[in-house]
């Protein structure tokens, strides 16, 4: 984000075409610039380096991401040719600091997430993924002897991460978990079932989370070969479509014991990565926010109807200005949110307020910008369309707004709702 100057963008002429599925369409810039959207100037509360790394990731999603990504979309294909490039932005581990990673502070982590995802959501997930959930998982809740043996290759990302968490019939009440680890000799033998599990069809570590014979969770990192591990994508989705999210069998997998995460002892250990990978969603819905506004704002300053640009008329100015007041009212949050991380003030209601309200307004920024680009909205060449479609698995996964909304309502009544009544109780 860059200070606002005097608005003195050239109309473009939209006699200009450019290839469209096959056909002539107007063509405006993909994306708009960010000089009408830090409109409190936050940017100026980076320092010099920040300011470099983000433009550093802007420019590889805006050159390297955004001009092949649609196709790989509309296929239901994971781009893997991206990976190599990912790994030279130096940025696989975020916050983790040592065994390669690069130890952000959650600012600067903020940052890189938001331009990340401002360019395509399915990388900033794929990176998330593997980053702020399996490599946390081992950063947080391993031994020193896992994290040097683990840890270093997923920051090169010559090995790839995944976390096996939600089940089949378990997502919000994912502490239900019914896949289980029996130990047996020098090994556990996992059973059970995972699904929506991202990356897990090319993950070369999988964090399978399965109940032991004393009931608690426990974390087990399943490398890839191991036999009774099967992964089956899930087609037919209409969000993330090139994230490659699994079903997983689990039949008499055997895991060395020495791949049981070592500081995991209850499923509330798990909350410590959850906490992590939640605050790196919240800043995900913010950079797809973005990409809407500056995309509506390029298309309308371009776009002629009855003679005059759309960016003239009031209703157009008035629809710009509340998503400009939203993506503003977000940052500010964000950026302090991210200030406490980094104090250690940190809360998981704290977090999830952030993740409830921004995917909330991201929802409505994005189906905003689609209405403003009118029949162009629902096409990808103008990318809102995939942001619009994708904002949907980022407002699921993570939990919901709903149970984001009662882990608050928790914290600030002291009452829990997340079980109701059973029928018929108190008559």
């Amino acid at each position: 984000m860059s200070a606002i100057p005097q608005n003195t963008m050239a109309p473009v002429d939209l006699t200009t075409v450019g290839p469209g599925n096959g056909h002539p369409v107007v063509q405006p810039p993909v994306l708009g610039g960010s000089d009408y959207t830090d409109y409190y100037l936050l940017n100026d509360l980076l320092d010099d380096e920040q300011k470099a790394l983000r433009r550093k990731v802007r420019d590889f999603m805006d050159q390297e991401v955004t001009p092949i990504i649609n196709p790989y979309w509309e296929r239901a294909e994971f781009p893997h040719e991206l990976v190599p490039k990912i790994a030279q932005l130096g940025i696989s581990g975020l916050q983790i600091k040592g065994y390669g990673c690069p130890g952000f502070s959650n600012v600067t982590a903020g940052v890189v997430i938001l331009e990340l995802a401002r360019g395509d959501l399915s990388i900033s997930t794929f990176t998330g993924v593997h980053a702020a959930l399996a490599m946390m998982s081992i950063a947080l809740l391993g031994s020193d002897e896992q994290r040097a043996r683990f840890l270093p290759p997923m920051a090169r990302l010559e090995k790839i991460g995944a976390f096996g968490l939600t089940e089949p019939a378990h997502g919000t009440d994912a502490v239900k978990l019914e896949t289980t680890a029996r130990k047996d000799g020098d090994a556990y033998v996992l059973n059970g079932h995972k699904r929506w599990i991202g990356n897990a069809t090319f993950a070369d570590y999988v964090i399978i989370w399965a109940r032991g014979e004393d009931g608690h969770v426990g974390g087990y990192v399943v490398e890839k070969g191991t036999p009774g591990f099967e992964a089956e994508v899930i087609a037919g989705k209409t969000a993330l479509r090139c994230v490659q999210n699994a079903q997983i069998s689990l039949t008499d997998v055997r895991v060395p014991a020495e791949n049981r995460l070592a500081d995991v002892h209850t499923f509330r250990d798990t909350e410590k990565v959850l906490l992590a990978s939640r605050f790196c969603v919240a800043w995900e819905a913010i950079g797809a926010a973005i990409a809407g506004y500056e995309t509506a704002l390029a298309y309308a300053k371009q776009r002629k109807q009855f003679g005059i640009p759309l960016a003239a008329f009031q209703l157009i100015q008035y629809r710009l200005s509340r998503m400009l007041a939203d993506i503003t009212d977000m940052l500010c949050m964000q950026y302090r949110l991210s200030q406490l991380m980094d104090e250690g003030k940190f809360s998981m209601p704290r977090v999830a307020l952030a993740k409830m309200h921004y995917t909330e307004r991201a929802r409505a920024i994005l189906a905003d910008a689609r209405d403003m680009l009118g029949g162009n909205g629902i096409i990808l060449d103008y990318h809102v369309a995939r942001h619009l479609c994708d904002i949907e698995a980022i407002d699921t996964y993570e939990g919901t707004d709903t149970v984001q909304a009662l882990i608050v309502g928790r914290d600030i009544t002291g009452y829990s709702a997340f079980v109701p009544p059973t029928p018929g109780a108190g008559r």
